[in-house]
């Protein structure tokens, strides 16, 4: 099946500063794709490109087959932003009937559903609801009307663990159910429970991407040995990988790149009364992407 984001040498200038620079990127149909990188990285920029409301300086941007500027394709996006400025003087169920009217209108049924699903009270003013319950207005009026792609910038930002929870639930059901989703969250653990593949961007740039599997096994490792005497850490200093070694007492340290094939088989010539590995987990492959 075609991709259902497709960039190439994406780039978008303001001045002299670039926010996203010769950015190229695949998203699969019916997959969660993680965005992620600190503030500043371009990734709302991206997002912006992505849905025409910025036009790139360079490159160019395919969303489900089409351009942006389509405003059919338009219609079968459901976009939660970071920051959702909503009037203050309509009610959620007005904002939700305008913002689903947009795309073309919706299942009565399927808002109430959202709203029942969020305790969500439409009758009540924007204006008098709290962050978390206008957070609830604006995840309704992304999903609602089933839109084939989900674009969501901090979408459990505001949100109580247990909605931040029936949230990750409702993203699960939909790309079950064939739908794609683009999510940007500075919550690591969060997209690493739920993303099928990620991206990190820096500066503009993507500097890595793949499944959460392949970032690990790519970042740094840390073994603890437990040993039944102190050991020299010489030897396990030249084995190939290995970036540091620590001594404590009887407790050796290793720190590797890549394969501890070879720290493993070292670590077989001594007594080891424990081994304990330390799995690199998403937040540790992004400090050291960063660093």
């Amino acid at each position: 099946m075609p991709s259902a984001i497709v960039t190439r040498g994406l780039t978008k200038r303001f001045g002299d500063v670039t926010a996203v620079d010769d950015l190229d990127l695949d998203v699969a149909p019916g997959q969660v794709f993680g965005f992620l990188g600190p503030n500043g990285a371009g990734k709302t920029t991206t997002i912006r490109l992505l849905l025409d409301i910025l036009r790139p300086t360079a490159g160019t941007v395919e969303v489900l087959g089409s351009s942006p500027r389509d405003t059919a394709v338009r219609a079968r996006i459901g976009f939660l932003p970071a920051e959702l400025g909503l009037d203050p003087r309509h009610t959620a169920t007005d904002t939700i009937t305008y913002l689903g009217a947009l795309r073309g209108g919706f299942e009565p049924g399927d808002v109430q559903h959202l709203l029942e699903r969020f305790d969500l009270d439409p009758t009540r003013r924007i204006g008098e609801l709290s962050t978390g319950n206008r957070r609830k207005v604006g995840v309704v009026q992304a999903f609602v009307g089933r839109p084939e792609l989900l674009i969501l910038d901090e979408p459990t930002a505001g949100l109580d663990p247990l909605l931040q929870h029936e949230l990750l639930g409702l993203i699960r059901e939909r790309v079950a159910a064939g739908a794609t989703v683009v999510l940007s969250s500075h919550i690591l653990p969060e997209v690493e429970r739920i993303a099928d593949r990620i991206g990190i961007l820096r500066r503009g740039r993507l500097v890595a991407h793949g499944t959460v599997e392949e970032m690990r096994a790519s970042a740094r490792q840390r073994i603890d040995l437990h040993l039944g005497a102190p050991a020299d850490p010489a030897p396990f200093r030249d084995l190939p990988g290995v970036i540091g070694v620590d001594v404590e007492g009887a407790v050796l340290t290793v720190t590797v790149e890549g394969s501890v094939d070879a720290v493993v088989k070292a670590a077989a010539q001594l007594e080891v009364h424990r081994l304990i590995s330390h799995d690199a987990d998403l937040e540790n492959v992004f400090l050291e992407l960063y660093r």
